[in-house]
């Protein structure tokens, strides 16, 4: 599985919270990034994501499928 075939969730974030924007990989629990722009977020969640999978195969954990399928 590669990291875009996750879904990831773009939301901002508020000033309190030093703004830019926040992702997040609804299937993997935990699995969250941030960025200045929602694609620096994106970018950075693919690759908390990357290391999510890895992380899981290294404890020999059940990772979830994607439920998006990629074209």
């Amino acid at each position: 599985m590669r990291p875009q075939d996750y879904e990831v969730d773009i939301s901002p974030l508020s000033p309190a919270d030093g703004g830019g924007f926040t992702g997040v990989a609804p299937e993997l629990p935990g699995c969250r990034s941030d960025g200045a722009t929602p694609e620096e977020a994106l970018a950075n969640t693919y690759d908390a994501i990357a290391c999510w999978l890895e992380a899981a195969a290294e404890l020999d954990r059940p990772v979830p499928q994607p439920r998006l399928v990629a074209a």
